[in-house]
């Protein structure tokens, strides 16, 4: 008899190799790379037939991202389990397995990134359907991609039956022999040849108490960190919050080291279902290219591009005319404050440009010019020694923190909608081409009484203008900073 089962999507990671389209404020699951629909949001309805709410575990920072864009696809109904500072894939999917022991029940955890792509929806529901058959009955199953050709840049899970000995019509559960670190190519292409190798996706299924029998058996110290944290959580609504620093002692490891590599040879079972349904984890941006429709000299291109003699090209155009003469495996990716040229054999090493722009502390590693909040976006269109240029588009019936600033002053003019203003101990009402000036110290909150998006334009003033400088009083969002 099949068990309950319970989807669990894994929002965490930067996407560093996608810059400069993610950032660590808006990473790649949360980016339209594919379609018009985020990973994220392409994760959720994959798993959407399985009929459960599902259990969305990200950072305390991305939580309004998956919240709106579930919103979007017409979901309200999940849980956020919000991790307060990263410790890789095996805690996450550890709090999904607590909250799910909770709950009173004890389902098949069905457990996938959040960046992924899958082009045949109904191979992967054929191929996850016996994964979790197979879970119910107490086995770790695992989804083995089958590869399609000698691919270095992934790890690769040994099953026990070899190509000749599996149906062309039949899919079925085989054993795992063993896991193998990322190869070489000429031992790629030997895994390729011998027919019983695949990609590990990072995609499992398994009960909930298995899944903590074994992480106590081979990590006791995450296991037991993260019960700690889990104990004295918080909730509010549909978010739940471990401890801060109970979590931040929980040891930071992979599911794979954790456990699913200690598992063949021990008495814990661990299964693989292959998995052949157009899968793609978009890890860097010949990845993308790899998935995106070509024209005839294999030009993949978005947004405004006018190309000329150029073969293999990937261009993302967000904000300009990008315009190629004569140039061949390149990637350009243009953002209003960025703009990325990398050779597409390289494309991997788009990391090392992130890493410079951390370790200078530029903005461009953490946020778009453009940034989303849970009330709206602000854009920074311009910016001088002493003054910056915002646009802000609030939402209907949405307002911003009451909040006061140490060194700016700022001015407001309404371009449209309708804006409730406090300012200081007054609360006045503005309208189209009308404006208002906030004092450097003074307590304000700005709000969209409306229902239509309020959009302002505002001009800050002052010696410094960093987005730290805010003393939050009240927050409909519960943010502190």
């Amino acid at each position: 008899m099949t068990s309950a089962v319970q989807p669990v999507i894994l929002c965490g990671g930067s996407g560093t190799r996608l810059w400069p389209m993610s950032r660590a404020g808006f990473p790649k699951q949360f980016l339209c790379l594919t379609g018009t629909d985020s990973l994220f949001q392409q994760a959720v309805a994959r798993l959407g037939k399985l009929g459960a709410a599902p259990y969305i575990v990200c950072n305390e920072e991305h939580r309004f991202l998956a919240q709106e864009q579930l919103r979007e696809m017409g979901v309200t109904q999940a849980t956020y389990l919000l991790e307060p500072l990263a410790r890789n894939t095996a805690p996450a999917m550890t709090l999904a397995a607590l909250a799910a022991v909770q709950s009173g029940t004890d389902p098949v955890l069905v457990v996938t990134p959040a960046d992924q792509t899958v082009t045949n929806t109904e191979a992967f529901g054929q191929a996850l359907q016996i994964a979790i058959d197979d879970a119910s009955q107490g086995h770790i199953v695992i989804l083995g991609v089958t590869p399609d050709k000698p691919e270095t840049g992934y790890g690769y899970i040994q099953s026990a039956r070899h190509s000749e000995e599996r149906s062309e019509q039949t899919i079925q559960s085989q054993k795992v022999l063993k896991f193998v670190e990322k190869p070489n190519l000429e031992t790629a292409q030997k895994y390729l040849s011998e027919g019983n190798y695949f990609w590990n996706a990072g995609m499992f299924v398994v009960k909930a108490s298995v899944w903590l029998a074994a992480l106590n058996n081979f990590r006791p110290d995450i296991a037991q960190a993260c019960q700690a944290a889990w104990t004295a959580k918080k909730q509010d609504g549909q978010f739940v919050r471990p401890d801060k620093d109970l979590f931040a002692q929980v040891p930071s490891e992979s599911v794979d080291y954790a456990v699913m590599e200690k598992c063949p040879g021990s008495s814990q079972s661990i299964h693989m279902v292959p998995l052949d349904a157009g899968w793609n984890d978009l890890g860097a941006w010949d990845a993308v290219w790899n998935v995106l429709p070509k024209d005839d000299q294999g030009n993949a291109h978005t947004g405004d591009v006018l190309c000329t003699d150029s073969r293999n090209t990937l261009v993302h155009a967000s904000s300009r005319l990008v315009a190629l003469v004569g140039v061949s495996n390149l990637v350009v990716v243009e953002t209003p404050d960025a703009i990325l040229v990398v050779d597409k054999s390289l494309s991997q090493d788009v990391k090392h440009i992130v890493n410079t722009l951390t370790a200078q502390k530029r903005e461009e590693h953490t946020l778009h010019r453009k940034v989303h909040r849970p009330w709206g976006w602000y854009d920074s269109i311009d910016e001088g020694g002493r003054f910056k240029v915002k646009r802000i588009q609030v939402k209907p019936k949405a307002s911003l923190s009451l909040q006061k600033h140490h060194h700016r002053a700022e001015h407001w003019i309404v371009v449209t909608g309708t804006a409730e203003i406090t300012n200081g101990d007054k609360v006045l009402t503005l309208t189209e081409n009308q404006s208002t000036y906030i004092p450097l110290g003074e307590v304000h909150r700005l709000a969209n009484p409306g229902s239509i998006p309020l959009e302002i334009i505002e001009v800050q003033s002052g010696s410094y203008l960093g987005e730290d400088d805010i003393v939050r009083f009240e927050d409909v969002y519960g943010r502190s900073k």
